[in-house]
């Protein structure tokens, strides 16, 4: 059973992210302090200074020696299924769509696990539930970001050269199914153009960067530099902060607060609440869990949605106000 003190504890945690998404809020919407212009500029310097700074900082230090296998793959299991799901949704359903698939996979899986997750597992089933959960963000941070980051980029690869052959008003007609496009360039030439621009986007190998760092570090037992530790945490502890302040700019700039409306709210809190889950109970029971791991695996598959995910949203374009409002 929670304590008061334990719950107080989780509130300690979330309580500095929503002021700092309500300075970000007030900042566009009560104190008319950034333009538009400048609000994406904010964006930007999360997506490729703090974002990818922060996901180096937190995966270098984990231990992947210790890591407890079958809770990974309990957590493979539970997104491969959603994956599954998605995809058949989009290519057999009348109402299926690609764009949208990304966004559900996202609302399914993607959690906060570090800043909600730790607090509150720590509360409930101490030590061991924050190894868990670490090791969970970690492993979404290497495997599943990576490929939302993928999906988007070649998403918006194919958008920019389909509507360089259509105007205006095409080419937000071809955002839904862009991909079933006959006028686009071949599969390998468009992969060779997503590749290039993910080289220069450091959220694509930082958490690689962080685990090679960490494997090494520890089979031989070795620390960063201090000089080099400071550098990067100096940054890093920013990236959460500047995550909800560009979310609360992002609201503000909405006509209304929940900016999805209500239709899509429900939908999104059935995929965060039930749908996740759902998949992972089935995840779990494949790979054997049980005891209090089993519960911790279900219970962060239930987890507020990824600020990551929001952040890659908004720069990319697709859904940022569901995200949001998730």
């Amino acid at each position: 059973m929670i304590r008061w003190q334990d719950a107080y504890k989780v509130v300690e945690a979330m309580f500095p992210l929503y002021v700092a998404l309500i300075l970000g809020y007030g900042s566009v919407k009560w104190w008319k302090i950034f333009t538009p212009e400048q609000c994406g500029a904010i964006n930007r310097l999360v997506c490729f200074f703090t974002l990818p700074i922060f996901t180096f900082e937190f995966t270098a230090h984990v231990d992947p020696f210790l890591w407890n296998l079958p809770f990974i793959g309990a957590d493979v299991i539970s997104k491969v299924i959603i994956v599954i799901v998605l995809a058949f949704w989009a290519k057999c359903s009348p109402k299926g769509s690609y764009c949208w698939s990304i966004t559900s996979f996202s609302l399914c899986t993607l959690t906060n696990s570090l800043v909600v997750g730790v607090p509150l597992m720590k509360a409930m089933y101490g030590p061991m539930a924050v190894d868990l959960v670490v090791q969970s963000s970690v492993v979404q941070a290497i495997i599943w970001l990576t490929i939302l980051l993928f999906v988007l980029e070649f998403r918006r690869t194919g958008l920019g050269v389909t509507s360089n052959a259509s105007n205006g008003d095409q080419g937000k007609d071809l955002e839904e199914d862009v991909v079933n496009s006959s006028d686009r360039p071949s599969f390998w030439s468009l992969m060779k153009v997503v590749w290039l621009k993910l080289a220069m986007n450091p959220n694509s190998y930082a958490v690689y960067i962080g685990i090679i760092w960490a494997l090494i570090a520890n089979r031989w037992h070795l620390e960063m530099p201090s000089i080099l530790e400071g550098s990067i945490l100096i940054m890093s502890k920013a990236g959460t902060g500047t995550a909800m302040f560009s979310m609360g700019v992002f609201m503000a700039m909405q006509e209304k607060t929940i900016a999805c409306g209500a239709r899509l709210t429900v939908f999104g809190m059935v995929l965060r609440f039930i749908a996740g889950p759902a998949a992972m109970a089935i995840g779990a029971i494949a790979a054997g869990l049980h005891g209090d791991v089993l519960r911790v695996a279900i219970i962060q598959a239930a987890l507020p949605q990824s600020i990551t995910s929001f952040i890659f949203a908004k720069e990319y374009g697709l859904h940022a106000e569901v995200l949001s409002t998730a």
